[in-house]
């Protein structure tokens, strides 16, 4: 397994991880749990479930396909694209909730999706182009 599918695996662990210990803490904080439920939920949806399904779908396709994949530079700059992203809006969400600092908190959360969105762009692509038929 490349070592770029196998980072996109171990932070999807991490993510989950992160996200479920964020949800007990909702839990013993019932007053506070609001402010938090968009970064639980992206913790787990584009946390956990992308990147799996990046790293599962990067290491299975391409066999499925027998080839390669189409681009493993675009592979591993949508990692980091993706983790800005999900990292940027887990950070942002709060602050923009609680209307601290309404100017930044807004920018960064709309930079951090379109980070997001340029991963997702990225993956389609590089998974199209490996599994298009000869």
């Amino acid at each position: 397994m490349e070592r770029i599918i196998a980072w996109y695996l171990r932070m999807s662990v991490i993510y989950f991880f992160l996200g479920a210990i964020l949800g007990v803490v909702m839990l013993l904080w019932p007053s506070e749990s609001g402010y938090y439920i968009p970064v639980h939920v992206h913790l787990n949806l584009l946390g956990f479930m992308s990147m799996m399904i990046y790293g599962v779908g990067y290491h299975i396709l391409p066999k499925f396909s027998g080839r390669t994949v189409y681009s493993p530079f675009l592979m591993r700059i949508q990692f980091w694209f993706a983790n800005a992203g999900l990292i940027g809006m887990a950070v942002s969400w709060t602050f923009v909730i609680r209307d601290t600092m309404p100017v930044l908190f807004n920018t960064a959360l709309v930079i951090s999706a379109f980070c997001s969105l340029i991963a997702v762009a990225f993956f389609a692509i590089n998974i199209l182009k490996t599994i298009k038929p000869a």
